[in-house]
């Protein structure tokens, strides 16, 4: 019992250590290394400009505001692989988001989700978490909820709203 729980630490480990070795863009275009969010909650959303749940952005914005205090970090991730839902270069998303829906929590540069060419951040969250979080991601505003120590701890289906009592208590217990 004793090597099974060690082993589990160990794999656990790798895990973290690998999200937070990836390196993106942000919206503007500068270096992002998710290294920068160890020992924060992190609420990994792709989002879309044009979507039914684009209105999510209000309260992603609204539950970022709630709980930065205490260490969450909301983290957009801008993409086009739904419908074409988001059609804007980078800098018009940025604008967007900032003026209609008062975004101030971080963006990534707009790239894809699925397929071969899909983000390295992506790669990671779909094909080498634990197996029940293992899948294309389905439509815009999925939600993963990572724990302080980087492992991937939930994954939420797009209608489930960010001010949502259920939200809470998934974010909650872990800040």
């Amino acid at each position: 019992m004793k090597w099974f729980f060690i082993l589990m630490l160990i794999v656990t480990s790798a895990f973290a250590q690998e999200i937070y070795s990836i390196k993106d863009k942000t919206i503007e275009g500068t270096d992002f290394e998710m290294s920068s969010l160890k020992g924060k909650v992190v609420l990994i959303v792709n989002i879309a400009s044009q979507c039914g749940y684009t209105s999510q952005l209000e309260n992603l914005e609204a539950l970022y505001q709630k709980y930065k205090g205490k260490g969450l970090v909301v983290l957009g991730v801008p993409t086009n692989d739904f419908g074409g839902q988001t059609p804007e270069d980078d800098q018009a998303m940025k604008e967007f988001c900032t003026k209609k829906y008062k975004v101030t929590f971080p963006l990534l540069a707009k790239k894809t989700i699925q397929g071969k060419e899909k983000r390295e951040l992506y790669k990671y969250l779909t094909e080498k978490t634990p197996k029940k979080f293992q899948a294309e991601v389905g439509w815009n505003f999925e939600k993963f909820l990572i724990n302080k120590k980087g492992e991937v701890v939930d994954r939420m289906r797009s209608s489930l709203e960010p001010m949502d009592k259920e939200m809470f208590s998934k974010i909650e217990p872990l800040l």
